[in-house]
């Protein structure tokens, strides 16, 4: 009978000992998951740009130089490819992604419309998402061949804007807010008959209108890089 007792107690024993052991390693592996996560969104997180953070100053209007003050993207009214003037407020609670080309660029103009198309599908059906095209051409890029170019590359009205207007206000938008245009080294010989040279830099903005990204608009990698983050930004 004494033999049954203690071969149950140390049965017993075993048993608590392996429950609490199972138990430990379990909350040490939850542990373990909830700090790699955390870890994991830390380093998801987008930056938020100030003007300080560049580092090709030739992009920043003199008056922004060395800036180092939060930044948000200024106010605009433009003209898109269906002849609607827009401005600040079809951004309002959203985030989007700006860029800047014009619609002859045979350079690589081509390839960003071809990853924008990227970014407006991964986004199609989500409202909290625009995009802003930008010509650096308007003397060219009328609202009737902004229309077109719309067109052949499958942009959702609403979701997707080819945005023209006075030139002057999209160069001041470009090198004061979205850092994106640099002088020509020879006037007149920037993109089109422009006297700048945009660059080829997808604008990540958030809802509050920070900068929270650049990605190079002609590789893949970086424009799958710029969705992941778009997609963080809509659940945080």
């Amino acid at each position: 009978m004494r033999k049954n007792t203690w071969i149950y107690t140390v049965g017993s024993v075993a048993l608590i000992f392996l429950v609490c052991s199972f138990i430990g390693f379990k909350m040490i592996s939850d542990n373990e998951a909830a700090k790699k996560k955390n870890q994991e969104k830390r380093e998801a997180k987008p930056d938020v740009y100030a003007p300080a953070d560049l580092i090709d100053k030739s992009l920043i209007d003199p008056s922004l130089l060395n800036s180092s003050s939060e930044h948000f993207v200024g106010d605009f009214t433009f003209i898109d490819q269906n002849g609607l003037e827009v401005d600040q407020s079809i951004t309002e609670g959203k985030i989007y992604v700006a860029d800047y080309f014009f619609t002859t660029c045979g350079g690589i103009c081509p390839a960003m419309t071809k990853q924008m198309e990227r970014v407006q599908e991964a986004f199609k059906d989500n409202d909290d998402v625009v995009i802003l095209s930008h010509t650096v051409w308007p003397e060219r890029d009328s609202v009737s061949v902004m229309k077109a170019y719309a067109e052949e590359h499958g942009a959702i009205d609403g979701k997707w804007f080819f945005l023209t207007g006075d030139k002057d206000e999209l160069y001041n938008l470009a090198r004061k807010s979205y850092f994106v245009l640099k002088p020509a080294a020879v006037k007149g010989k920037g993109d089109g008959e422009s006297d700048f040279i945009h660059t080829n830099q997808f604008v990540l903005v958030d809802k509050n209108r920070r900068i929270r990204g650049y990605y190079k608009g002609t590789e893949f990698a970086e424009v799958s890089r710029l969705i992941k983050d778009m997609a963080y930004l809509l659940e945080n």
